[in-house]
């Protein structure tokens, strides 16, 4: 195993459990020893969930090995029953207990549990969080859901939303009312708000509404070869997905599929004066594959952004990522490795990355500024607000989201650049607060005029300099004035033009003599 400081996906019954606490009525018994059970961390920290996630865990210890395990588990079972009365079990182990052998799902069929118990499957050593939630929810709906009669009116199933998902919540919703318009009901939303009892009715719906593959796919594959059910391929997150969306349901349906636009304001304002001067900025995306296919197309069809770099770290939409990467021309990244996505946003040297919390730490370092689009994400992106991805609503949260940073950047490069300014230098204080207005003391010594402005002295280095070359103060002002969203590349070039003539320090001259190089 791989130790590492951060990962962007945990084992898979870390998924197993993201399906579990989303649902109602549904328990996980974890075959774990004590240093796994982080259930509580992860739900009640992060997703700042109002209520415990409903796993036991055997919580065996080493001296435990010694002996048989197994009682532990079927001890852990019946108390997991015999409080909690769910409609149905999962078990399974983590990744330690996977190595002891003890087969959870024929230990739980033995004890003649009054509920369905379904045993799951997840090679902890191979596959990871991502793959526990679709294998999950693909087990849950082959032993629960069955073909019925469908319902009078249209409807659709809504699966995918998990706990810990990126704005799941909100998406729901906005998704529900999306369809509501057209003339669509919503006959379950799975896993995320549903019991056992209601995957019993999931095959009374039309059609599915996959709005998560990573999380759904093999469970939508096996409605529509079991249960007859169609699921849409588009996801619906951003303007013109949104539009091919409500048109791909239009076809299943035979429905109108023309909604009220009115909310949307995301063209509008993209297309605004105050938008344009962002056209054509450089942007790095990367994320699960669902989220970045959709922002690769928003960034380059909707906002008018270049894309200089893209990915995603699970590795079961490889094919699909590489594909788009082909046709815009890019080369895809396909790492789970937060250092190796690192070096490639340096190297690509983006004006504004699109990606996950690790990216977001990534920008901090680099001077970039970051958006997220994407899990794994901290408890800053679990908002109280209403904040959905998908829909037109979606496309507006979005279009704030991305343009924020850019806007609060540019800000930060123009007080930059009037630093000298005696309103806006570093001993000033807020203006609107006449904190720049002279005291009282010093127009007494002027006979009542204001002072004559103070000489500032220059700011400390910032730490622009490199550790090996020394900057002089000439050339450190000057960086200074240099955009902050190129200032990094500037910087790289200069000192690499530095090192191959020798030069230990770089001074003003130096800058512009390796801007004139690389201009060339």
């Amino acid at each position: 195993m791989k130790l590492t400081v951060w990962t962007y996906e945990g084992p898979p019954h870390v998924g197993a459990m993201r399906v579990a606490t989303g649902m109602k009525g549904l328990h996980y018994v974890l075959h774990a020893p004590q240093g796994d059970t982080y259930a509580d961390l992860l739900f009640t920290m992060i997703e700042r969930r109002n209520h415990r996630p409903p796993v036991t865990y055997t919580t065996f210890q080493a001296r435990d090995l010694g002996a048989d395990t197994a009682y532990l588990f079927k001890d852990a079972c019946r108390q997991a029953y015999e409080r909690f009365k769910p409609e149905a079990l999962i078990v399974g182990a983590s990744c330690t207990a996977e190595l002891i052998q003890d087969d959870p799902g024929g230990l739980a069929e033995t004890m003649g549990l009054p509920v369905p118990v379904i045993a799951l499957d997840l090679p902890s050593y191979s596959r990871k969080e991502n793959f526990g939630t679709d294998e999950t929810f693909y087990q849950l709906v082959r032993a629960l859901a069955k073909p019925m009669e469908r319902t009078a009116r249209p409807t659709a199933n809504i699966i995918g939303p998990t706990g810990l998902g990126f704005r799941h919540r909100d998406d729901v919703e906005e998704l529900t009312g999306l369809l509501s318009e057209m003339g669509v009901d919503v006959n379950v939303v799975a896993p995320m708000g549903a019991t056992p009892t209601d995957l019993t009715r999931l095959g009374a719906a039309h059609f599915n509404v996959l709005l998560y593959p990573e999380h759904a796919e093999t469970a939508a594959r096996y409605m529509e070869k079991e249960l007859g059910q169609p699921f849409t391929k588009t996801v619906p997150i951003g303007v013109n997905a949104t539009r091919e969306f409500l048109a791909e349901v239009g076809e299943i349906t035979g429905l109108d599929p023309k909604v009220d636009e009115s909310r949307l304001r995301q063209p509008w304002w993209s297309k605004s004066v105050d938008s344009t001067y962002l056209t054509g900025k450089r942007v790095f995306v990367f994320g699960d594959a669902t989220h970045v296919k959709a922002s690769v197309r928003i960034a380059r069809e909707e906002m008018g952004f270049e894309v200089v770099g893209l990915g995603c770290y699970n590795r079961e939409f490889a094919r699909d990522i590489r594909a788009l990467g082909k046709a815009i021309g890019v080369p895809a990244l396909i790492s789970d490795d937060y250092l190796e996505v690192e070096k490639a946003i340096e190297d690509a040297s983006p004006e504004m990355i699109l990606g996950t919390q690790m990216e977001r730490h990534i920008g901090k370092r680099l001077g970039i500024p970051c958006a997220v689009i994407s899990a794994p994400v901290h408890v800053q992106d679990f908002p109280a607000r209403y904040s959905p991805q998908v829909g037109f609503e979606g496309a507006n949260v979005i279009f704030d989201t991305w343009i924020h940073p850019l806007v609060m950047g540019l800000e930060e490069h123009l007080l930059a650049m009037f630093r000298e300014d005696f309103e806006f230098h570093d001993e000033a204080g807020p203006s609107h607060h006449g904190g720049h207005a002279p005291s009282p003391e010093e127009t007494a010594h002027t006979g009542g005029q204001p002072p004559a402005p103070r000489d500032i002295e220059e700011p400390k280095s910032d730490n622009l300099g490199s550790d090996v070359m020394v900057w002089l103060a000439d050339a450190e002002k000057e960086l200074k004035k240099i955009p902050f969203f190129v200032r990094g590349k500037a910087k790289r070039n200069t000192e690499k033009y530095a090192a191959e003539k020798g030069m230990t320090q770089i001074s003003k001259d130096t800058l512009y003599e390796a801007k004139a190089h690389y201009a060339r």
